[in-house]
């Protein structure tokens, strides 16, 4: 464990280090801080319409603003994980450290652990920006904390499982840039998969669209917490940090 927090503490640094950092924190708050607006002003409109034409009815604020950011925060992570991602490996070999490091006296599943927790922190610490956004909400209403949490946990897992992803694709090439599209293609396409029930409901294509990372969170921006959907996050992960592991192995048997 004391190798994995080493590994941890030096990537992080690395990260905070740079401004990549700064720099993918800013653009998160600038896009998620524009559609939180739009969402809060699109509710006091209606709200204000609801009064001016003398109807009264519900106006949920988790549903009308916390629920859409939650998703659009989603949309938005799927650009920035491919930049957190294509400098775990493919930095270490453009460098020519890699074979130092595969050699060191550390396990291959310290040093992949230990560089996607750093991945994960770092992830955690941009999604960190938009509370504040939500915590605005408590000066002029009473938004239910729980949905947010449910929220927030959902974004965390579905940011783990690419991340995890991202990792593995990083190993196999040296070139950053590379490293970058080519697991924005692969999220993108997890994202996208979704879309095949709605035209097929066939097995095949049920299978297909379970695989999407989008239809499980929808429940957790709805606030609910599904033991199918933590699964199969959790089992996401673990697939992407196993590929890694053995894309790195092979590294080792070739250095």
């Amino acid at each position: 464990m004391r190798n994995v927090l080493t590994i941890f503490d030096k990537e992080l640094r690395g990260y905070f280090s740079s401004p990549v950092a700064y720099g993918l924190m800013a653009f998160f708050a600038l896009l998620s801080g524009y559609f939180f607006f739009f969402f809060v002003q699109g509710f006091v409109i209606r709200g204000m319409e609801a009064q001016m034409g003398g109807r009264s009815f519900p106006m949920d604020v988790n549903e009308w603003v916390v629920r859409p950011s939650l998703m659009n925060a989603s949309v938005i992570a799927l650009f920035l994980i491919p930049l957190i991602t294509m400098r775990l490996f493919a930095e270490e070999k453009s460098r020519g450290t890699i074979e130092l490091l595969i050699t060191s006296p550390v396990r291959d599943s310290e040093i992949i652990l230990g560089k996607w927790l750093a991945a994960l922190a770092l992830y955690a610490a941009i999604l960190m920006v938009s509370m504040v956004d939500v915590l605005m909400l408590y000066f002029y209403g009473k938004p239910e904390l729980a949905p947010i949490l449910t929220g927030y946990l959902g974004l965390l897992l579905q940011g783990g499982t690419l991340l995890a992803i991202g990792t593995f694709i990083s190993t196999t090439t040296k070139n950053q840039i590379i490293a970058a599209f080519a697991t924005f293609g692969v999220c993108l396409m997890l994202w996208v998969l979704d879309s095949v029930s709605a035209f097929n409901q066939e097995a095949w294509a049920k299978v297909i669209a379970y695989v999407s990372v989008v239809s499980h969170f929808e429940p957790f921006a709805k606030g609910v917490v599904d033991s199918k959907d933590v699964i199969f996050y959790l089992t996401m992960i673990f697939f992407g940090l196993f590929l890694s592991a053995r894309s790195l192995e092979s590294l080792r048997w070739r250095s």
